[in-house]
């Protein structure tokens, strides 16, 4: 299995596939009303450290958790921009686990138990394979994350 191709942005737009091209990507399922949430900062921090050494971060808006990313796609851009001030890549809402679980998660997941929460990570490599995965509670300056992301990078 590979990585899906036809990814959808918040706006419902196709993904341009040259943001994901050759490059290493953190997927995070990402809500806004959890008190994970604050991990946004983190994520923002993460992209600006290793942006241009080619980490991509994609924000997974799921509302499967609590029901805490009920927003709309322009309340959640909004909420993102104002509060976090992300400029990085959110996709289209997604579930996560169970029955009707996205291909993105289908592939990320793999045989792996289902995610426990929001925030949980998914290091994928530039050859589009997963190279790790990271419970919600790990936040994203980890030392370890950090050391998996500066391997990835080489």
């Amino acid at each position: 299995m590979s990585l899906p191709s036809n990814l959808a942005t918040l706006d419902g737009a196709p993904l341009a596939p040259d943001v994901l091209a050759d490059k290493v990507i953190l997927f995070v399922n990402v809500a806004s009303k959890c008190g994970l949430t604050p991990q946004y900062s983190g994520l923002v921090e993460l992209d600006k450290a290793y942006g241009d050494r080619g980490l991509v971060i994609v924000g997974v808006p799921c509302n499967q958790f609590g029901k805490q990313e009920p927003g709309s796609p322009e309340e959640i851009k909004d909420f993102t921009k104002t509060k976090y001030d992300v400029d990085f890549t959110l996709l289209e809402k997604q579930d996560v686990n169970g029955p009707d679980r996205s291909p993105l998660y289908q592939f990320l997941v793999g045989d792996g138990p289902d995610i426990g929460w929001n925030f949980g990570k998914f290091l994928v490599g530039r050859d589009g394979q997963v190279i790790e995965r990271f419970e919600p509670q790990t936040p994203p300056n980890d030392p370890a994350l950090k050391a998996a992301i500066e391997q990835a990078l080489g």
